[in-house]
């Protein structure tokens, strides 16, 4: 045996048939932790989105109910202005 024989440091037995089944196992549910997380991230997503949308809605609608009442504070119409002729004589009696 030399030096640069890739064979000659220490032998590793092969694991046993117990540890490879738990290697699986534990792969396994890594796995399902991982597809749970992701779920669970998506519809936290998805409540956060709504939870946005309502508060949204409900600031516009406030918006909204406010702008309606300035427009109701006051009163507005129309109204057409008519001119009229100055009477020909004077209104007071002469002397008065």
């Amino acid at each position: 045996m030399t030096r640069d024989d890739p064979d000659g440091g220490r032998k590793q037995a092969l694991p046993a048939v117990a540890a490879i089944a738990e290697r699986i196992v534990l792969a396994a549910a890594a796995l399902a932790l991982v597809v749970l997380g992701f779920f669970f991230l998506a519809a936290a997503l998805m409540a956060g989105a709504v939870l946005a949308g309502v508060v949204l809605i409900r600031l516009w609608w406030l918006q909204r109910r406010i702008r309606k009442a300035e427009e109701a504070q006051y009163l507005t119409t129309e109204y057409t202005g008519v001119d009229r002729e100055r009477p020909p004589g004077p209104r007071l009696p002469p002397g008065g």
